[in-house]
């Protein structure tokens, strides 16, 4: 598996990782409501993720294996991680954690010295196992029972 920053080629192919995720892995979030769901998958368009990939403030990478991208990770920059999304296929490889660390790292390397992310209530343990922090109280996002502000502050090199 490697993980590169994401091009308008690889749109189509991410975006539909970020639909697949979601609608597959978070039902805990959603609960099957389809209201939610839409609202959540709106602006997951092939056409946004390509702007995404524009590199004008922000990263998008990809963990690929076999020409085949199997996690979306976004990063605002210099420290607010936007998404970190792996499609079904891939789920519990280890693949989200490699992101994450990658994402960590280009947040590092611009400058932060904390990233910060709001991360799903699927997503709330894998994140606290990795050590982030909850920030204030749970709200909903999309209509979803809770999202998770949370930080966690960067290793500085010796």
């Amino acid at each position: 598996m490697i993980i590169r920053d994401a091009t308008a080629d690889d749109a189509e192919a991410a975006c539909a990782v970020l639909r697949a995720s979601i609608s597959e892995l978070c039902l805990a979030d959603h609960r099957g409501n389809p209201d939610i769901l839409a609202r959540w998958l709106a602006n997951k368009t092939p056409q946004n993720v390509a702007a995404w990939a524009d590199g004008r403030g922000r990263s998008l990478l990809v963990a690929v294996e076999d020409d085949v991208i199997l996690a979306v990770g976004g990063l605002a920059h210099p420290g607010e991680i936007t998404l970190n999304y792996v499609s079904p296929r891939g789920r519990f490889r280890g693949i989200s954690s490699a992101l994450l660390a990658e994402l960590e790292r280009r947040a590092a390397a611009l400058g932060a010295r904390d990233v910060a992310l709001l991360s799903t209530e699927t997503a709330h343990r894998f994140y606290l196992a990795r050590g982030y922090a909850d920030v204030g109280v749970p709200a909903g996002k999309f209509g979803t029972a809770a999202s998770y502000r949370m930080s966690k502050t960067l290793a500085t090199a010796p």
